[in-house]
């Protein structure tokens, strides 16, 4: 950090003050949608901590930048989820009744709001030497859907202490508590959050075993191969549809809701990446128009040479996020 930059932006230079902000402020997005689940809201509660860090820029005693802006970014964060009011409600649906818990259909405890994080949004952020998680694991999306069933102080210092690796007196600074309460809160935290799958088992990303897994799925999908689309899934796949409270467990049920819901005529997936994870575009005809529609986002979750979960996401205006159309000419 440039002294003379520093002292332009507090004297109320605004091209300053984002060159003070711009390393960061991608972290900074990152972190907020952790804490948050939701990118829409990650967005907004960090345009309000930048707004509130120019305000208090005065204040800011030059030490370290980066833990500054964090405290904001995390106590708006904190912030806004004791405001229930502002959080999405769940789809107002039927649970399933005892019958279809034994087909495969169940209640879902994923999170609604849970929303999907472009790649793109992603920065090259070096974890402190406490960390627990690399890059990868800390945006998986199954491991940010686990920590918003953490309570929101106990979510803030395990994304401090083990995603960002902060010492534990540096995130009590920055959560304006004592280094004794944050151990105690993490302690809580890691007990109360449990990996989804074996990190050293999942494919890397953009690697070609990530991309064979891939191809295949895409390939047994739009030619309508059930065998192979079972045979790609493990044994305890799930599929599940933020906001909607229901999921579907195990290969045979997962295939038989997609070709009952999105089977029996044409369709075209196009690839995107999501979380730092394969995701698809799925397109179905226009009955009326030479052009293929967007129908749902899907994000993959590969366990080995299987997908072990698909993330299926219907609200179309998260595609603008990922420059995917919503629309496509037919060839």
């Amino acid at each position: 950090m440039a002294e003379g930059t520093l002292a332009r932006a507090q004297a109320g230079d605004g091209e300053a003050f984002r060159e003070l902000i711009g390393p960061y402020r991608r972290e900074l997005q990152a972190h907020c949608y952790r804490i948050l689940g939701s990118v829409q809201d990650a967005e907004d509660v960090l345009q309000e901590a930048l707004l509130a860090a120019w305000r208090f820029l005065g204040q800011f005693d030059g030490q370290s930048l980066r833990a500054w802006l964090y405290r904001i970014a995390t106590n708006r964060c904190l912030n806004y989820l004791r405001g229930e009011s502002r959080r999405p409600q769940s789809a107002d649906l039927p649970l399933p009744d005892q019958g279809a818990e034994r087909a495969g259909r169940v209640r879902s405890d994923e999170p609604w709001w849970l929303e999907p994080y472009p790649d793109d949004l992603l920065g090259d952020v070096t974890p402190g030497p406490e960390a627990r998680y690399d890059s990868r694991e800390s945006i998986a999306l199954s491991f940010v859907a686990g920590l918003q069933h953490l309570p929101p102080q106990q979510r803030a210092v395990l994304v401090l202490r083990d995603v960002l690796g902060f010492p534990a007196a540096e995130a009590a600074g920055i959560l304006g508590t004592t280094t004794a309460a944050v151990n105690s809160a993490l302690i809580r935290a890691r007990a109360g959050i449990r990996p989804d799958t074996n990190p050293d088992t999942v494919p890397l990303p953009r690697s070609p075993a990530e991309a064979a897994v891939v191809e295949r799925f895409v390939d047994a999908f739009e030619r309508f191969d059930l065998g192979q689309l079972v045979a790609l899934l493990t044994d305890d796949a799930r599929l599940v549809m933020p906001p909607e409270p229901v999921e579907f467990r195990g290969p045979r049920v997962v295939a038989a809701f997609l070709q009952e819901h999105l089977w029996g005529g044409e369709v075209k997936l196009v690839p995107t990446r999501a979380n730092n994870q394969p995701a698809l575009v799925l397109y179905l005809p226009d009955p009326c128009a030479p052009i293929w529609r967007a129908s749902s986002f899907v994000v993959l979750t590969l366990r080995g040479n299987q997908v072990s979960m698909l993330t299926r996401f219907g609200d179309l205006g998260l595609l603008a996020r990922f420059g995917v159309p919503r629309t496509l000419p037919r060839d």
